[in-house]
């Protein structure tokens, strides 16, 4: 019986999980499991200014995805995404604006990842505007989108945490300088979404239909305000025939704490994102082009 219970479902086409294993990824609030700040092979994650785990994608790309699907991530960052395909067996394609961060995310695939386990995969670098290159990718390519996409510009603000924890140690601070491509670099925040919001569509059009985009964000502060980043993407591309089938709570309790606002406002330390889970629907998506 307990054989009969660990297999996988016939009637499952949308991962290769034992009913166990689905029941325990559909918890709403997941604890972030990095490898430890000592752990070598966090190396490449601390060069970027904003890395996510790849534990925490591996487990997006193993629900959503079988062995042998194609995952996208249009804004590779430091390879995470790839990685974790890797590691799952999935194949990868990871498209990343800076040409330093594309370099170190193919480096990090070759010094991280088993040379026999990286050959039985694809993982592909594309170095490059998003916008461009996925106009070259084909329609229909891809089974799982995989992302973390720039905060706005939040990068730019000197606080406690980019002086104590990057700034003194001499680690980048923003995704590039002055790179007018860079969407981290957009002053106006409408702005910012409409080019962002550019880059989805695209990736609608490569992703299969009713196959998911897993999209990573959090919510962050314009002065007194705060942005509702994660709901601002759901209504945008729910308005363009996604549909928001959950929103997954990533708990960040290794984050330290800063005194922000202390004593005279009340700002919160932020310690959580969250996954956005939208699934692709064409027939919707012709509809709202017609």
């Amino acid at each position: 019986m307990d054989d009969e219970k660990a297999q996988v479902s016939p009637r499952n086409t949308l991962n290769a999980l034992t009913a166990k294993e689905w029941i325990q990824e559909t918890i709403s609030v997941w604890r972030q499991k990095g490898l430890g700040a000592n752990h070598p092979d966090t190396y490449f994650e601390r060069l970027h200014p904003a890395p996510y785990s790849y534990t925490d994608v591996a487990r997006l790309v193993r629900f959503f995805s079988k062995p042998g699907d194609t995952v996208l991530d249009p804004f590779l960052g430091i390879g995470s995404t790839l990685k974790a395909a890797a590691t799952e067996g999935r194949n990868g394609i990871g498209i990343e604006l800076s040409e330093e961060f594309a370099r170190l995310s193919t480096e990090r695939l070759e010094k991280e990842i088993d040379e026999d386990l990286l050959g039985s995969t694809n993982q592909t670098v594309l170095q490059g505007d998003s916008r461009n290159i996925l106009q070259t990718l084909d329609e229909n390519s891809v089974d799982l989108i995989v992302t973390s996409p720039p905060y706005w510009n939040i990068l730019h603000k000197k606080d406690h945490k980019a002086k104590q924890e990057r700034e003194s140690k001499g680690l980048a601070t923003r995704y590039s300088q002055d790179d007018s491509l860079d969407l981290g670099n957009i002053d106006d925040y409408e702005a910012f979404l409409d080019a962002l919001m550019s880059i989805i569509r695209d990736c609608q059009r490569v992703l299969k239909h009713k196959k998911h985009a897993a999209i990573v964000v959090s919510d962050f502060r314009e002065g007194p305000r705060l942005r509702m980043f994660h709901s601002d993407i759901a209504r945008l591309m729910e308005d363009e025939a996604w549909i928001l089938k959950g929103i997954t709570i990533l708990h960040q309790t290794h984050k330290r704490i800063f005194p922000y606002g202390y004593p005279t406002s009340y700002v919160p330390n932020i310690h959580h994102q969250y996954i956005l889970i939208l699934q692709n629907n064409k027939k919707l998506a012709e509809n709202v082009e017609s």
